[in-house]
């Protein structure tokens, strides 16, 4: 039972990794229909800013910002100066976002080494919680709250608030959106900053589990794509159901079977594609 316990706790906080790093992608192909194959490089930035500046202030929380700061700095001139020209062109998005991931990597690579490395945890979460013979760090716990957070958050940003009005307008009909008044412009922007922000914050949360290192940018973006295809582009819920689902099947895979660990993700995604190619919660 302890084993069984562990090990969903563990996929639940991959999970919720997960789900930070897809949802902001879903986000921006939703709205924008831009499918930005760079976004893997926000996550290993911010990992890397925020392992920058940890290593002079010592301050989780200040590299939390620094980085996430910085990451949003980089993805609104990324969208402003670079995507925003090639709106529609579907070929020329996958070549270009694509090309941009590995130019941020051989940066990363440049400035920060090619050594794996880990992020120190925040001191007040480097203990292990025991209840009944069952032994959990508290860092992964805190994952799982700050995920589940931010994931009510979002929904709440999106269902409750203009701002979410206008993105769930822009996303059923941006035509439309637009002859109502509503600045698109200025909303693809704030919506590609979120979906930055979103991956840079799971890179610094996944920096101190899974590690920073070079190709950890194409890691995470593979896993992003299962998540989102899974759970349906352009969708919050699936992105977060999706996550969940992606973290506990891999994690149960390589507990259980190590050698098929990539099956055991990949296969259910191809079920669920026959079954529902939209994604469990995609649209037509």
């Amino acid at each position: 039972m302890t084993f069984w316990i562990v090990q969903t706790l563990n996929g639940i906080s991959f999970g919720m990794l997960l789900f930070l790093l897809a949802a902001g992608m879903s986000l921006i192909f939703g709205l924008i229909r831009v499918l930005n194959l760079a976004h893997g490089s926000f996550y290993l930035v911010g990992a890397y800013l925020a392992l920058t500046v940890l290593g002079y202030t010592r301050s989780f929380v200040l590299a939390l910002v620094v980085a996430v700061a910085g990451v949003v700095l980089l993805g609104v001139v990324f969208e402003r100066f670079i995507v925003r020209r090639i709106y529609g062109d579907e070929l020329r998005q996958a070549l270009l976002t694509f090309g941009f991931l590995f130019m941020l990597g051989d940066l990363s690579l440049w400035i920060w080494g090619g050594n794996p490395q880990t992020l120190p945890k925040p001191e007040a979460f480097s203990g292990s919680l025991r209840v009944s013979g069952i032994v959990f760090p508290t860092y992964r716990l805190f994952v799982i709250v700050v995920g589940a957070f931010i994931g009510g958050g979002l929904w709440w940003l999106q269902e409750k608030t203009k701002l979410g009005a206008m993105i769930r307008a822009g996303v059923d009909d941006g035509e439309m959106a637009r002859g109502m008044g509503i600045n698109t412009s200025l909303l693809f922007t704030i919506v590609f900053a979120l979906g930055a922000a979103l991956a840079a914050f799971g890179g610094v949360l996944g920096g101190v589990i899974v590690g920073v290192h070079p190709g950890i940018d194409l890691e995470v973006l593979l896993f992003a794509f299962v998540v989102i295809i899974i759970g349906g582009l352009g969708s919050l819920k699936g992105a977060f159901v999706g996550g969940l689902l992606v973290g506990l099947l891999d994690t149960f895979g390589k507990a259980l079977f190590p050698e098929l660990a990539l099956f055991t993700v990949f296969a259910p995604m191809a079920v669920i594609l026959a079954v529902r190619p939209t994604g469990l919660f995609g649209r037509a």
